[in-house]
């Protein structure tokens, strides 16, 4: 829970301290600029608030590892849910409404997170999980976003280390194995996601799950 909050008010931080015209380069995210990265954040903001206002009274169905669909293929910006959060963002104009409006939301939901109980089981894409297992899968998706913001914004807030480290050892359950100690819990990420290519060094070194990756969590 604690992880939770340090990794989505660290991404929201990066947010608020963006240059206005950050927000019109690309991000880690093929096909949206960083407008429509935060945009998207917004989105899920409110995805946190209407589960957690969504109790369950059936055993959980998933959990922080198996709640992912893992397919191999990248997103290339052409889903129809990304055109409409391209338009979404498009529609806000002016940045500083879109840091309004994460700050709005985005506090919104790191309160209902922190007074949340642990063991409440909530409904979330008709599946029934625990509070603790669904804030688990937010670190991740706060963590895997907050490259995605800074890929190509040298100067922006790095990813806490806290995060980097849980959403690595996240990803090496999912994959059924561990990624090799020579890669660096962000480069484990970004490669074992397919947010770049691995080195030719990289490649010998993950051996046989080389020929897995990526591993593209939806």
């Amino acid at each position: 829970m604690d992880l939770f909050s340090r990794s989505w008010t660290a991404l929201r931080t990066a947010v608020a301290e963006l240059q206005d015209e950050d927000f019109s380069r690309p991000s880690g995210c093929a096909g949206w600029l960083v407008r429509d990265l935060v945009c998207h954040l917004v989105i899920d903001a409110q995805d946190v608030l209407i589960t957690l206002a969504t109790p369950a009274a059936t055993e959980p169905t998933r959990d922080a590892v198996t709640y992912w669909e893992v397919t191999g293929v990248p997103p290339g910006g052409d889903d129809p849910l990304d055109a409409l959060t391209v338009r979404l963002a498009a529609a806000y104009e002016e940045p500083w409404l879109l840091k309004f409006h994460l700050d709005d939301v985005g506090s919104a939901a790191g309160r209902a997170a922190g007074l949340a109980a642990p063991g409440l089981r909530v409904g979330t894409r008709d599946e029934v999980m625990t509070v603790e297992d669904y804030l688990t899968t937010y670190v991740m998706e706060w963590t895997l976003h907050h490259l995605d913001l800074v890929a190509y914004l040298p100067d922006a807030r790095e990813v806490p280390e806290e995060g980097l480290a849980r959403s690595r050892q996240l990803l090496e359950e999912i994959a059924g194995t561990a990624f090799p100690a020579s890669l660096s819990d962000k480069d484990a990420l970004l490669v074992g996601t397919g947010r770049r290519l691995p080195t030719d060094e990289e490649t010998a070194g993950l051996g046989r799950l080389a020929a897995r990756l990526p591993f593209v969590l939806g």
